[in-house]
């Protein structure tokens, strides 16, 4: 554990801080564009805290047992952008600080994942910071279980504002780090009474030091502009065995004359005149950008500082047992352990020899086990649906608070805090997360996945119940647009696997894709299996494949997802029984197939004769496939209550309709 230092005693204080202050201000007007007041308030705690707490090396910004520091307030992104340009992180010159918001700009508009060193999450929608930071929170946890403290020992730092505690979303990390006891995490709220709309009263009253404390947190309150009272906080947090939390009172837009305290200062520039009435009330004498020496040296040594303590790490590391170095550097790497392959080609043997009739869950639950085995980073969890998303392998013990040692985590009825903190985990490093919920219920997660698409970090959403197939529980759980709609999302993999062996397929697609996360879509009902003759290769990886090809030249061709697909198999033979040559493709993930040469994806889908897809969701998006002239066999709205054979019967999957239909296109 690093202790606390004091800051550089030749440069007072408040110097540091006005550092940071007017880089916010100045790159703020620069751009025309941008959110002052934030960096301005919190510019004394994020000062205190980067000079005298935060364990970071910005010649080597991805050295595993930094801390880290998530700026959840995202719009106020220029208070990151100054303090990691004032510490020396190379990426972020002052010709990137005055390029503030301008197009190939390392310093974007909010925190951007990827852009450049000391970014360690993209944030700006609110709460979800907060939310990542208890996945990093938890990371740490179980990685120390794994490592011991020599490897791994270090704090999850938060600056969040009053929206991110407004959001829904902070309520379930709060619960959930309370109960994890998370003592490594601490929040440092930036109580500044202020909204965009006015003051913070129009809209929350709410106590938040006692709401934070029913969750099981430590919580304080202090003086935002106080150096000492801030590091005399941070001191005592770090010693907490729960999460803490430092309510920071502060004054939006510190050092404005006249518009400090205002939600004017907000998402506006200040303006040249109050610009220049805050440099002479803060005795900043210095043109816009314009760092003096002494201000420049004391934060450079500030960031040199880190060096240090990154060598006496690496010093203890030359001590760790060898193969639990061993494994360290390979997780540190991003590389899959050896064997896995060969154990999922091994089950998906298995199973094209034993031709099981189960749901693809199940099936999926057969392969966790399967990957459990191989892969010891798998972190599993499900949002309090366990036993039926099926999401639990044999060999996984719970996480519980006190104990890291396991390997699922029960995150309770918080779908949204749930991917939150699977983006946290992945963003972490060392683990792969999963977790399960219904496909009906991406709704409640849906912003958390589309930052993990927009950052590229490998989490899988294990999404069971995927059609009007779960039956009786009706349309308030029947997934109709779901799939549209996250086919819509870029850079995200949806996957509908149609029995067994290609759920195996679909599950080792998206464990290798290290930059962007995966969905599978799996079924409620039993599915048989189709893929009997067995093969090595993944063919879900291809995105589609010709399941069962036509005896003659095509006149239609069939193309399906999931449990649809054994729906066109048998409509195929029925057709081919009448002399109308008919092809399947199974198509169990469009953005892989999409990403295929064109002479392979005009193979597969036929250049001869109609298409005409099934899939037991909206039809939204397979035009692209049949084309204009082609048919669509899908649902026509909400689904309804009653069991699962009756609705695929009302609603036209059957073996006669789905026949009937390529019979109109051939016409």
């Amino acid at each position: 554990m690093t202790i606390a230092t004091p800051a550089p005693t030749a440069v007072s204080h408040a110097r540091l801080a006005n550092a940071v202050r007017f880089l916010a201000a100045d790159a703020v007007q620069k751009a025309n564009s941008g959110h002052p007041g934030m960096p301005m308030g919190m510019a004394d705690v994020a000062t205190v805290l980067f000079t005298q707490f935060l364990k970071f090396d910005p010649f080597e910004p991805k050295w595993a047992d930094r801390d880290r520091f998530v700026l959840s307030a995202g719009h106020g992104s220029m208070l990151l952008y100054a303090l990691l340009h004032l510490t020396g992180y190379e990426d972020f010159s002052i010709d990137e600080l005055k390029n503030f918001r301008q197009m190939g700009s390392r310093a974007a508009g909010h925190p951007e994942y990827g852009h450049g060193g000391g970014i360690e999450t993209t944030t700006g929608p609110l709460g979800q910071g907060i939310a990542t930071a208890v996945g990093m929170a938890l990371g740490e946890r179980l990685m120390n279980a794994r490592f011991t403290d020599a490897a791994v020992d270090h704090y999850t730092y938060v600056i969040c504002g009053d929206g991110c505690l407004m959001e829904g979303i902070s309520q379930e990390a709060i619960s959930l780090a309370g109960h994890l006891k998370l003592g490594k995490l601490i929040v440092m709220w930036d109580d500044n009474g202020i909204s965009i709309d006015g003051k913070i009263e129009l809209a929350s009253t709410e106590d938040q030091i006692a709401r934070f404390e029913a969750a099981g947190w430590d919580a304080c309150r202090v003086d935002g502009h106080d150096p000492e009272a801030i590091a005399a906080a941070i001191a005592a947090a770090r010693l907490s065995d729960t999460p803490s939390l430092i309510a920071c009172r502060t004054v939006i837009g510190k050092g404005a004359p006249n518009m400090a305290g205002s939600h004017k200062v907000h998402g506006a520039p200040l303006g040249d005149a109050e610009i220049a009435a805050a440099r002479e009330a803060c005795d900043w004498n210095y043109p816009p950008f314009e760092i003096p020496e002494d201000v420049r040296d004391a934060w450079r040594l500030v960031g040199s500082k880190g060096g240090a303590l990154r060598m006496a790490w690496e010093a203890r590391m030359s001590f760790l047992d060898a193969a639990k170095a061993e494994e360290f550097d390979r997780l540190g790497e991003n590389l899959m352990p050896r064997g896995w392959k060969a154990a999922i080609n091994a089950h998906k043997k298995a199973l094209s020899e034993a031709k099981p009739k189960v749901a693809t869950r199940k099936a999926s639950q057969d392969v966790i086990n399967v990957l459990a085995k191989e892969i010891p980073e798998l972190i599993g969890g499900s949002a309090d649906l366990t036993g039926s998303n099926l999401t639990k392998a044999e060999t996984q013990a719970p996480v519980k608070p006190g104990d890291f040692s396991g390997s699922y985590i029960h995150y309770g009825i918080r779908e949204h805090g749930m991917a939150a903190a699977m983006n946290g985990l992945a963003l972490h490093g060392g683990m792969i997360p999963y977790g399960g919920t219904f496909l009906v219920f991406t709704d409640y997660l849906r912003p958390a996945m589309r930052l993990a698409a927009l950052m590229g970090v490998r989490v899988v959403y294990v999404m069971t119940h995927d059609s009007i197939g779960l039956g009786e529980d009706g349309p308030t759980h029947q997934p109709i647009e779901h799939l549209a709609s996250m086919r819509a999302m870029p850079n995200v993999l949806v996957m509908r696997p149609a029995d067994a062996v290609e759920t195996a397929e679909c599950w080792a697609a998206a464990l290798e894709q290290e930059n962007r996360p995966s969905v599978l879509a799996l079924s409620r009902q039993n599915l048989p299996t189709l893929r009997v003759a067995h093969t090595d290769e993944n063919l879900c990886a291809k995105g589609g494949y010709v399941i069962a090809e036509a005896p003659a030249e095509r006149q239609a061709t069939l193309i399906a997802t999931g449990s649809e697909v054994a729906l066109a198999v048998e409509a195929a033979k029925a057709l081919n029984a009448e002399g109308i040559a008919t092809a399947v493709v199974s198509l169990p993930c469009w953005e892989l197939f999409d990403a295929q040469p064109a002479a392979y994806r005009k193979a597969v889908l036929g250049e001869t004769g109609t298409r005409v897809a099934i899939e037991a969701a909206i039809g939204f998006g397979w035009e692209r496939y049949v084309g204009l002239e082609g048919g669509i066999v899908a649902m026509p709205g909400f689904g309804a209550s009653a069991p699962a054979e009756k609705l695929f019967e009302h609603y036209g999957f059957t073996v006669e309709n789905v026949v009937a239909t390529v019979k109109a296109k051939l016409v």
